[in-house]
Parts: structure tokens; sequence; C-alpha cells
């Protein structure tokens, strides 16, 4: 099993917006969950201690093999999601780990 790690900073300037989108951003990627059938679990959330200091969103997934992390990857209901995020995030840092 691959475990999928991701985190995201939100770009906006205020903590008001960033709040707000990583929010968002969460809400959609847990949508992904039922969809993407290489999917097996799925949690993200918007973070909620230190703000301002902590990284914005992050997400945990869990596939089967490197080829269901790929076939999420180019899902075209996920290309969707990434694209929301890449048009809000200003940095991204991912772990790719067997469990």
């Amino acid at each position: 099993m691959i475990r999928h790690v991701v985190a995201f900073k939100i770009a906006a300037d205020d903590q008001e917006t960033r709040t707000a989108q990583a929010a968002e951003a969460a809400r959609r990627l847990e949508a992904l969950h039922g969809v993407v059938p290489t999917l097996r679990a799925m949690s993200a959330g918007a973070n909620v201690v230190s703000l301002g200091q902590n990284w914005d969103l992050v997400l945990v997934a869990d596939f089967d093999d490197e080829a269901g992390l790929q076939a999420y990857v180019t899902h075209p209901v996920h290309e969707e999601v990434a694209a929301y995020i890449g048009s809000i995030r200003s940095d991204r840092v991912a772990v790719d780990f067997e469990l």
C-alpha cells in the first residue's frame, strides 16, 4: 500500500482568505473518495492551529500501489481539483511511502 501525503501553502495575503480557500480545497479533495476508483482512503483538512506559521492544507490518501496513485493523479476529476488548488497555492510538498 502507498500513502500519499501532500501539504500546501495558500498564496493569499490575508489569513481569512487562506483559511476559506484551504477549507474549500479540502472539501473538493474529500469529494474524490468514491469517485476515483483507486483511492482507498482520503483525509484532507485545513490547518486550525498556529495559523500563519503552519502549512494551510494537508491531504493523506492511500492506494494499493504506485499504479493506483498514478491513476488518481491522471483521473479527470482529480485534475479539476488539482487545477483549483494550483490556482490558489504558493507552495507544495509531498511524500509517498509504503505502508
